[in-house]
């Protein structure tokens, strides 16, 4: 595990959209937009359980997250990690309703379909780098 630097958390804290990269099956990267938040050191995200995502990092849980800033995009940040915890049931939409209250403003999220079940994803980073020019 590695502490993140006060500019990464920075952006971790604010409602920044994040490009989530997982290994498929066959090895090909994939990508997906994410909102994510930051509890202690550890990163945190939620999906819906049965996504290409979800799926990904059940079979290998390395990831890398990166972001540029909306208003210069020549300000990124790339973080590598992985993830220690899928955390489902309650736990999992309350962390839905706070990445929506976070992102959108929104007291619960308000796209959760009939029959959907979220997991929330503990991610662990192992490296975090910020590029700011």
């Amino acid at each position: 595990m590695t502490k993140l630097p006060d500019a990464v958390r920075t952006k971790l804290e604010a409602p920044n959209f994040w490009h989530l990269a997982t290994i498929n099956p066959d090895g090909w990267p994939q990508v997906s937009a994410m909102w994510v938040d930051i509890e202690g050191d550890d990163i945190i995200m939620n999906t819906a359980i049965g996504r290409r995502k979800e799926r990904n990092l059940r079979r290998d849980p390395r990831l890398t997250l990166s972001m540029h800033e909306q208003g210069n995009a020549y300000e990124n940040v790339e973080i590598r990690g992985k993830v220690v915890e899928f955390v489902e049931g309650d736990a999992a939409i309350d962390s839905i309703n706070r990445l929506a209250k976070k992102y959108i403003g929104e007291d619960e999220y308000p796209w959760l379909t009939p029959g959907e079940r979220r997991v929330k994803l503990r991610v662990e980073p192992t490296s975090a780098h910020h590029l700011a020019r």
